[in-house]
């Protein structure tokens, strides 16, 4: 498995945005789903070591988030729901800093595609802060996939495309999903449902559904995954 979570739990005062979670991800694209406030963000925060657990494991690729963390940012992409960017660089010198930070070497070939896979190709030579809220995501998909990692955590990743720019990140999804894991939070359930094989569903920081897109419809006498999610999660 890319990842693996045991009985993960985070606590902050009296709160505890996430408890007792466990679950594991494989290659293929996984909708991580749940109302705001249900825990997600954090879980996806301790997955890229952004902050620690309080208790419980996660590990991926093998490595755990809290002894190895160097390795797991090797083989993580990560684009978070505020998409931060260097908005006095442009495109190819954002890429090029990033590839850097990755200590790649010549870089520019990879540069290159990533900045054709993700339709990036009208823009790259301008500053980030004149690109478009749509094209700025591009810019921090582009970043996250750059160093090819294994592992791919989506927050939000389609927030402000139109509905043209939609097809072609929802494409770039699933292809990437054919040989990487994804895991891919959003309100969408239109995005779920055109991209996903697998959805978790997180409420008040407890996993309150696990299953195949399919298996859930099943479970639920082939309702839609909108009202599915609205039964779980309203109350």
């Amino acid at each position: 498995m890319s990842i693996v979570v045991e009985s993960l739990t985070k606590v902050y005062g009296a709160q505890k945005a996430v408890d007792n979670i466990s679950f594991s991800a494989e290659p293929g694209v996984l909708g991580f789903l749940g109302p705001n406030g249900a825990g997600k963000s954090t879980t996806m925060k301790i997955l890229t070591t952004f902050i620690p657990q309080t208790s419980g494991k996660a590990s991926v690729c093998g490595f755990d988030v809290e002894q190895a963390p160097i390795e797991v940012k090797r083989n993580i992409g990560y684009l978070p729901e505020n998409n931060a960017l260097y908005l006095d660089m442009y495109v190819k010198e954002s890429m090029a800093f990033i590839a850097s930070i990755h200590q790649m070497a010549s870089p520019q070939k990879r540069i290159e595609e990533v900045i054709e896979l993700t339709g990036l190709v009208p823009e790259q030579h301008k500053k980030i802060g004149q690109l478009s809220k749509g094209y700025r995501q591009r810019v921090g998909l582009a970043q996250a996939i750059l160093h090819d990692p294994q592992v791919l955590i989506l927050d939000e990743p389609t927030s402000g495309l139109d509905p043209n720019q939609l097809i072609g990140i929802r494409q770039l999804i699933l292809d990437l999903g054919k040989t990487k894991t994804v895991i891919l939070s959003t309100h969408i359930m239109q995005e779920v449902e055109a991209v996903c094989n697998h959805v978790i569903i997180i409420n008040k920081g407890k996993i309150v559904a696990d299953d195949t897109l399919e298996g859930l419809r099943n479970a639920n006498h082939g309702k839609t995954l909108e009202n599915i999610f609205i039964g779980l999660t309203n109350g």
